[in-house]
């Protein structure tokens, strides 16, 4: 699925409710518990339910999920789903949370992004899936996606996609201003200032202010600004991490080196088009929105690594995410058994990246098939093989907080000022964390600066 929650900036606050009042047993469940309704533990006792079949609905926004609900129908004829598009990211969390502050109304499964993953396991609304014997699984998929998903010993979801982090950029603009393709972010910031000097109507890249984008640049830097144990919270937006990247990036936002429109607006497609955007710094799921987007750049664009400080390997998650079973489910095997179809069987897997996603597998991520792929929009280029790489370059230790809802709604009004601006992003930083310190507060949990 694609990174689209920061380009359309959450309009609501998911307020997260009193949390440390909760048990948290949804925090602390080991593979001996069990989900509600029983089971046998087994990843057995979820294929005979699904034989058995029954009802489920599902909430997903994803393009692909008419057709693999389409085919897990036709593969276990007994299972009816009911596929519900309740908005993308923030609109369905939003019902999401009241359904859970109600008590009534939540899915069975449902889609959500890895950041908002921790804010529904600790406020307990999901169902750990050790009981179902997912343990078993782990290997099968990339360890940030499997980390994304899981706290401790409990699992809360499987993962569908994954957003490694690469360097796309337009060779076509490349070769006609005699910019090299950059291997470190000293060599990008040239390349910015080269291109913007040769012709001021061409950027090396936009950016407006996006909190997936600034978090999965601070994760890439090796900053770990949020820490999570339960309800006790640790926020640093000033840790070596996030300053080496404030300290890169202001130099293209104080410089006006940045082209000033958002991400998915008609201008940014049309910048990617026809050149004076020649560069993104974006998940691995971009291609085909690339291609669906901005068709007249077709045959330009290529993928490299992702600039790094040192020249050594190293990228981050931008993006992605996986279904969870919810509590409220009143057959939490079945639908343990139709999200382990969903992200887990060859079926699904390929009718989904067959709808342009990216996996989160281990074996697709290797199989020949995928990493050959040239694509003649990329220049033939087997663009695969650079992005499995990133995916086994992401820099360990990121955590998201338990509200990272609630942080990135607020991220324009703060870090966006800055962007606004043309100031030092650390000062957004600074503002972003003294918000985010009295929501935490506020909500429940004990934050410490």
């Amino acid at each position: 699925m694609k990174q689209m929650s920061g380009a359309r900036r959450a309009s609501a606050v998911l307020a997260v409710g009193a949390v440390a009042a909760l048990a948290l047993a949804g925090c602390s469940g080991g593979n001996g518990s069990r989900g509600a309704g029983g089971g046998e533990g087994s990843l057995e006792s979820i294929q005979a339910a699904l034989e058995k079949g029954g009802e489920l609905t599902y909430w997903s926004w994803t393009p692909q999920a008419e057709a693999q609900v389409a085919a897990f129908e036709k593969a276990y004829p007994n299972v009816t789903v009911d596929l519900v598009n309740a908005g993308t990211n923030n609109d369905e969390y939003t019902k999401l949370q009241n359904a859970i502050k109600a008590g009534s109304g939540a899915p069975d499964v449902v889609q959500i992004e890895y950041y908002a993953f921790p804010q529904f396991a600790l406020t307990d609304a999901l169902l750990d899936l050790s009981a179902y014997g997912f343990a078993d699984l782990e290997d099968d998929y990339t360890a940030s996606t499997w980390g994304s998903v899981t706290v401790g010993d409990a699992i809360y979801g499987l993962p569908q996609d994954s957003g490694p982090m690469a360097l796309f950029y337009n060779q076509a603009v490349f070769d006609e201003y005699g910019i090299d393709v950059p291997t470190t972010w000293d060599e990008y910031i040239a390349a910015a200032e080269k291109l913007h000097a040769a012709d001021p109507t061409k950027y090396i890249t936009n950016d407006i202010g996006d909190a997936g984008f600034a978090t999965s640049m601070i994760w890439q830097a090796g900053g770990t600004p949020f820490q999570s144990d339960g309800t006790n919270v640790t926020i640093d937006l000033q840790d070596a991490g996030s300053k080496k990247w404030a300290g890169t990036w202001n130099q293209l936002v104080e410089n006006d080196l940045l082209a000033p429109y958002g991400s998915w607006s008609d201008e940014w497609f049309q910048g990617l088009g026809n050149g004076s955007i020649a560069t993104l710094v974006i998940g691995a799921w971009m291609p085909a929105n690339l291609e669906s987007g901005a068709p007249d750049g077709a045959g330009n664009w290529r993928i490299a690594p992702m600039p790094t400080y040192d020249g050594s390997p190293a990228s981050a998650e931008n993006g992605g995410g996986g279904q969870a079973v919810t509590k409220q489910s009143k057959n939490p095997e079945l639908a343990a058994g139709f999200l382990w179809w969903l992200n887990n069987s060859e079926e699904s897997i390929t009718t989904f990246l067959d709808g342009g996603g990216f996996p989160s597998t281990t074996a697709e991520l290797s199989s020949d098939e995928f990493l050959n792929a040239a694509p003649e929009y990329f220049g033939g280029q087997k663009i695969n093989e650079v992005l499995a790489a990133a995916a086994d370059s992401v820099v360990t230790g990121w955590q998201y907080l338990p509200f990272q809802v609630y942080g990135n709604s607020i991220f324009g009004d703060t870090v966006g000022q800055s962007y606004a601006d043309g100031s030092d992003l650390n000062e957004g930083l600074t503002a972003w964390q003294d918000a985010l310190v009295e929501y935490g507060n506020g909500q429940g949990f004990t934050v410490n600066e």
